[in-house]
């Protein structure tokens, strides 16, 4: 009998035991989920150290990128050649067309003086024809034709006389027609010198002012080509901004078959991040929609700021997070995020992690 109820204390040992142990998971589940609510918690991030509303929670992240008020420009060379002098430093201000630098461009510069020369002389040349003859031929083509009329007078006026006395019979036939003759030589001669003074005081043919219009323009054109190519030789900034890289040195051979970048410049006036978003994340955001930037070069420290636009066409990923997991295969959709505080001058090109945060006030 005593063996009976120690077998029976026994079974209802274990039964406690077993409920203790269930009670006991029970009590770490609860504990679990709690941790993870205080975990889920801590997602609603505090901006300038006042906490956002309980629902600002987050939706999803993306990588950015710091950039300036203006998207980094590669400036490169447009002519080849030798690296002649570099005029910026890193960190300098520049104005757009300041000088950057200079390819050496010294056989050109020959090609110039030539073309130079061309181009004036087929101006001369073209003045010369419009003003026609110069003056003095003109008086000396005036003198010759009224000395050709003064022998045709005289001529005309020596045949009428022998003419009377041939009629007469007081002279021969052959005294008169050599009077003749001379009457026609000086009356050649008349017409011929009346010509060439008409001809020296007569305007330019159209076709001979066409054709030193078009030798002009010619000359001219050329002149310009040389100069644009020598104007590529110099390397000028074509923004306003801060150079962010030099990697010109002087000395150094510049291709345009293979370029590269020689300067690097961007508008670091203000800053502002570009967020690269997953194709799957694309329906989660908007426009005015709260962010949260985080960067390991912030130590721990959040900044926040506001959707300012969104791309209309996606596109490939730029900005590799060095996640092995993560798929670079996948379309995004570009977004630009202003921050609130610009105060802080962040680096360009600094990756960050950007929160998007579920706003009531975010604009569909």
């Amino acid at each position: 009998m005593k063996a009976m109820e120690a077998l029976e204390s026994l079974k209802q040992f274990k039964v406690y035991s077993r409920w203790g142990v269930g009670g006991l998971a029970v009590l770490l589940v609860i504990a679990g989920a709690a941790f993870l609510g205080t975990s889920r918690h801590r997602n609603s991030v505090e901006a300038h150290g006042t906490p956002l509303e309980k629902s600002a929670t987050v939706m999803f992240a993306s990588p950015g990128r710091v950039e300036g008020a203006s998207e980094t420009t590669q400036v490169g060379g447009a002519a080849d050649g030798i690296l002649k002098a570099v005029y910026v430093k890193e960190g300098q201000l520049v104005k757009r067309g300041t000088l950057l630098g200079e390819i050496a461009c010294d056989e050109l510069q020959a090609s110039l003086q030539t073309a130079l020369a061309e181009a004036d002389a087929a101006r001369q040349a073209k003045a010369r024809l419009m003003r026609g003859a110069r003056e003095e031929e003109r008086k000396i083509a005036s003198d010759k034709t009224a000395a050709a009329r003064a022998t045709y007078e005289e001529a005309k006026s020596r045949l009428e006389m022998q003419r009377a006395l041939y009629e007469k019979q007081q002279i021969s036939r052959s005294a008169y027609d050599q009077a003749v003759r001379d009457r026609d030589v000086a009356d050649a001669n008349l017409k011929a010198a009346t010509r060439t003074e008409e001809l020296l005081a007569a305007p330019p043919l159209q076709e001979d002012a066409a054709r030193a219009d078009a030798d002009v323009a010619a000359a001219e054109g050329r002149v310009k080509t040389v100069q644009e190519r020598i104007g590529k030789c110099s390397i000028q900034a074509p923004i306003d901004g801060t150079v962010l890289r030099v990697y010109a040195r002087r000395g150094e051979s510049f291709s345009t078959v293979t370029p590269r970048p020689l300067f690097s410049l961007a508008d670091t006036s203000t800053r502002h991040i570009k967020a690269e978003i997953d194709e799957r994340d694309v329906d989660k955001v908007s426009v005015g929609q709260r962010v949260v930037i985080q960067a390991d070069a912030l130590d721990g420290k959040k900044l926040t700021g506001s959707v300012a636009s969104v791309s209309d066409m996606m596109g490939r990923k730029s900005i590799s997070t060095g996640d092995p997991a993560d798929k670079s295969d996948r379309d995004v959709l570009e977004a630009v995020i202003d921050l609130e505080d610009n105060s802080r001058p962040l680096p360009i090109g600094l990756r960050v992690t950007v929160q998007f945060l579920a706003s009531k006030s975010a604009k569909r």
